[in-house]
């Protein structure tokens, strides 16, 4: 947890600050270093199925203290950037420990964790990232404040040493003798990626993530256009909403989660997709609203509704993945799945651009629409997943999948104390 503190906080000074810095010290103009940041961060997508064969091959720890190591040597070099190539290169660098991170932490998470644990300790790292990104940009809000040109070269030096802090922290941490003896294993025959395409159920839920994924954008992309440009509310009331949602994840993820893992992970996710349906429909409402009291609280309501889908969704969605995934290849799993993040990621901004101006209550509606075949789809794919992948096992040493439950009679193996066959499920 203090790994992902370190992580998030750094992280949150920089990301707000990433587009200035390298107009601010390379002079290029801001278009073109859009261009190429976002350049960087395609050419280093296409790296995403090579971090699930290194997770695989020598173990998520692994995967996850070099990433970690890549992104604090590429934020060593920022301020050596002088033009526009320069600026590529330490930017892939960047982006190469960025697309390893997902797959590799929620694979770390899985190694260390059993159970409904597995569930906590994702809560507990998405509350943390939220409340590090929110920390990270106040001292660089702060620093920056001080109106010194060398407050941009301490933003990155400390963004540098916090993901080496951060690697230190991670690599202190057991993996257990079964994560232990994956690391430097030969590759198992036939464990490739073909065998994550035909894993059926596990494509479904990556392909059923997709539109959930879109909604999730609407934060960054579409509601700060849509409410002021579509609504004419104040700017300031985007940078409310944003504090909001930031502020109750931290809050509320853990305890939502806790109570959560006492039913189905595929029914906890299904109805975090409907609430973000209902979130959906009520700001297409806000659209035939008038300006005033009922406009701002309609606001405020849908974008609660948007963060209780998020409570719901976020953590156990990424508990139900792990554990669907076989361990022998759940670093190519995860890395899979991983692309239903990154693609949608990398189009929003185009796409909900584009619906936005076309009709801002279609794009909503849309938006509503694709989360509710999520949830439907959810539903219907449960009987197919692994049964410990849909009911988290209680914590404990009895909460591995594939563990049989105790039995309590004294009667012969394979007959109960009646007398009758008795049917372990």
């Amino acid at each position: 947890m203090l790994g992902m503190v370190v992580d998030a906080t750094g992280s949150g000074m920089f990301l707000p600050l990433s587009l200035l810095y390298f107009h601010h010290v390379t002079d290029l103009p801001l278009t073109r270093v859009g261009t190429i940041m976002t350049a960087a961060a395609v050419l280093a997508l296409l790296s995403n199925p090579a971090a699930g064969i290194l997770i695989d091959r020598f173990g998520a720890r692994a995967v996850l203290v070099g990433g970690y190591l890549l992104r604090a040597v590429g934020f060593c070099a920022y301020p050596l950037v002088d033009g526009g190539y320069a600026m590529f290169g330490v930017l892939l660098l960047v982006g190469l420990g960025d697309v390893s991170f997902p797959p590799a932490v929620q694979s770390f998470v899985a190694e260390i964790a059993r159970g409904t644990e597995r569930d906590t300790l994702l809560a507990a790292q998405r509350s943390l990232r939220n409340a590090g990104l929110g920390v990270g940009g106040l001292v660089a809000s702060g620093l920056l404040a001080l109106g010194s040109d060398s407050a941009y070269t301490v933003i990155v030096l400390v963004v540098s040493a916090g993901y080496v802090s951060a690697a230190l922290l991670i690599r202190t941490i057991g993996t257990g003798s079964r994560a232990a003896s994956a690391a430097g294993r030969p590759p198992v025959p036939g464990s490739g990626f073909r065998t994550v395409m035909r894993n059926r159920p596990f494509m479904g839920l990556t392909a059923l993530n997709v539109p959930t994924a879109f909604g999730y954008m609407v934060l960054s992309v579409s509601l700060p256009v849509y409410i002021t440009q579509e609504l004419d509310a104040s700017h300031s009331l985007v940078g409310v909403l944003y504090a909001v949602n930031t502020v109750c994840i931290a809050l509320l993820q853990i305890p939502v989660t806790r109570f959560l893992v006492r039913y189905r992970r595929t029914r906890a996710v299904a109805l975090g997709a409907v609430v973000f349906a209902g979130s959906f429909g009520g700001f297409a409402l806000l659209g035939v609203l008038s300006n005033g009291t009922t406009l701002i609280v309609g606001v405020f309501v849908a974008t609660a509704a948007f963060t209780a889908g998020e409570l719901m969704h976020g953590a156990t969605a990424s508990a139900l993945v792990a554990q669907a995934a076989p361990e022998a290849t759940r670093g190519r799993h995860m890395a899979v799945y991983q692309l239903s993040w990154a693609v949608p990621i990398a189009l929003a901004p185009a796409v909900l651009t584009a619906l936005l101006t076309l009709s801002p209550t279609g794009m909503w509606l849309l938006l509503a629409a694709g989360v509710t075949v999520s949830a439907v789809g959810m539903v219907r794919l449960e009987p197919r997943l692994p049964v410990h992948a849909v009911r988290p096992a209680p914590s404990g040493p009895d909460a591995s999948p594939g563990r049989p439950a105790p039995t309590v009679d004294a009667a012969p193996p394979g007959r109960s104390a009646g007398g009758k066959r008795r049917v372990r499920v």
